[in-house]
C-alpha cells in the first residue's frame, strides 16, 4: 500500500534565488517568483508546509509593463477615514516605489491566509542591482519561456 507523503516543516531545505527583473514583464516574473516562494517547483511539494525557497529580485526599478497599463493601471491604498482613498498610477509607482510594485504583484499571487503571511516575508525587492544578500551565495534563477 502506498502512502502519499507529507513534507514536513523541519524537513525542509530552502535556497536562495537571484531574479534579474531588468526588461522583464512584471506579472510573470510575479507568477514565478510567487512560484518559487510557494515551493511549487520542488517535488516534495505540499500545500500546507511551507516548502518554499527565498527571493530576491534586483533591478525592480527596469520592469516593464505591456499595453496601455504605464498609463491605465492604477493602484489604491485607503487611510480607512471618510474620503481617504489614495490613487498612485503606475508609471508614478514604477518612478518613486518600484520595490512596493513588484511586492504587490507577488504578495497578490501567494494565498491569503497565516501561511501566506508567512511566506511574504521570503521576498525581497530592490531598485537597484545591489543587494545585502551575498552571504546566503543565492543562485541566479532564469525565467522560464
Amino acid at each position: 500500500m502506498r502512502t502519499t507523503y507529507m513534507a514536513k516543516p523541519n524537513e525542509v531545505e530552502r535556497k536562495w534565488f537571484v531574479i534579474d527583473a531588468e526588461g522583464k514583464t512584471l506579472g510573470r516574473l510575479a507568477s514565478e517568483a510567487a512560484s518559487l516562494i510557494r515551493g511549487k517547483h520542488k517535488p516534495q511539494f505540499t500545500p500546507h508546509i511551507d516548502t518554499g525557497d527565498f527571493v530576491v529580485i534586483i533591478n525592480a526599478s527596469k520592469i516593464v509593463l505591456t499595453g496601455n497599463k504605464m498609463a491605465d493601471k492604477n493602484y489604491y491604498r485607503h487611510s480607512m477615514y471618510t474620503g481617504g482613498l489614495k490613487v498612485t498610477p503606475a508609471h508614478e509607482m514604477l518612478k518613486n516605489k518600484p520595490e512596493r510594485m513588484m511586492e504587490l504583484a507577488v504578495h497578490g499571487m501567494l494565498p491569503k491566509n497565516r501561511l501566506g503571511n508567512k511566506m511574504k516575508l521570503k521576498l525581497k525587492v530592490y531598485a537597484g542591482a545591489e543587494h545585502p544578500h551575498q552571504a546566503q551565495n543565492p543562485e541566479v534563477y532564469e525565467l522560464r519561456g
